[in-house]
């Protein structure tokens, strides 16, 4: 009977321990019965008929899958090894389970398959300037296939795209000529730019040196031409002076004879051969010729006398 009673407790606690199950907080439970699917349990403790019930759990934190390096033929035919990561998470453990195999070797092989299909349609300089445009691209084929497999890619990112020795070499030697030639455009581009600007600077000089000189000609003419008019006023002003004496003075035509004699007399002391006299001299000469007459006559009386 004890050994009865024994027997008893330890398949009791076999059974208790079989059909108790430990559920935690980043997993979820998917429960079959007699090869069923029966009902998904999430975090904490949950019980199951032992031998007719069984419990897969689904890990439903964000996974890494390793894309290991492959050979890949670009477009222009170069062939470059390429590796990639993606980050996935579950979202339905059900299909996760029944729907895929093994999830990690076919979101592998599916992640290569497209990998090179996206590197195949680029040519070398394109794929190697344009990585997050394949990571996009690849994130959005994965996510598609794997929606059915009840997970979610977040992210795809690609580790490195290795092109052969010589062609790195090739593209050193190239990057280093292009270095090259913008540098000497820069330098010819700034030589020219000087030149520009040292020209313009000649330019906007002689401009205004010209204008300086221009102005300064022309307050030299107004100074001058102030000056006539200045003289021209002030000679104005003495003939009108010298005029108005004469004209209080009264003069008789002798004394203005006289005077312009004294006018001839300094006229002849020139240099000129020739003298001109103008039309009005003739009656000055007719007024010389009656002081002449009057002198001829005082002397005819003083004989007589």
């Amino acid at each position: 009977m004890p050994a009865l009673l024994i027997i008893v407790a330890v398949v009791v606690v076999v059974l208790a321990v079989t059909s108790i199950r430990i559920v935690r907080p980043w997993e979820k439970g998917v429960i079959e019965r007699l090869g069923k699917y029966q009902r998904t349990v999430g975090s904490g403790l949950t019980i199951v008929v032992p031998f007719i019930e069984r419990m897969f759990k689904v890990d439903m934190r964000e996974q890494v899958v390793d894309v290991p390096p492959q050979d890949v033929i670009t477009k222009d035919n170069v062939a470059v090894s390429v590796d990639a990561v993606v980050y996935y998470e579950v979202t339905d453990p059900v299909k996760v389970i029944y729907n895929v195999a093994n999830f990690y070797t076919a979101a592998t092989k599916l992640a290569q398959t497209n990998l090179r299909n996206l590197i195949g349609d680029m040519a070398l300089d394109e794929t190697l300037t344009s990585r997050e445009a394949i990571n996009t691209k690849l994130r959005q084929i994965l996510d598609d296939a794997t929606d059915r497999w009840g997970a979610r890619v977040t992210r795809v990112e690609i580790q490195k795209i290795d092109p052969p020795r010589d062609v790195t070499e090739a593209m050193h030697r190239q990057m280093k000529a292009e270095r090259e030639r913008r540098a000497m455009v820069l330098e010819a581009d700034g030589t020219r730019e000087a030149a520009i600007r040292k020209a313009e600077g000649e330019r906007q000089a002689a401009i205004l040196k010209a204008e300086g000189e221009a102005e300064a000609i022309k307050k030299v003419a107004d100074a001058e031409k102030y000056r006539r008019l200045t003289v021209a006023e002030g000679e104005a002003q003495a003939i009108q002076t010298v005029f108005s004496a004469i004209h209080q003075g009264k003069p008789t035509n002798d004394l203005l004879a006289v005077k312009y004699l004294e006018a001839l007399q300094t006229i002849a002391d020139g240099k000129a051969t020739k003298i001109f006299l103008p039309y009005e001299a003739m009656g000055i000469l007719g007024s010389i010729a009656g002081i002449g007459e009057l002198f001829a006559k005082e002397a005819r009386k003083e004989a007589e006398a």
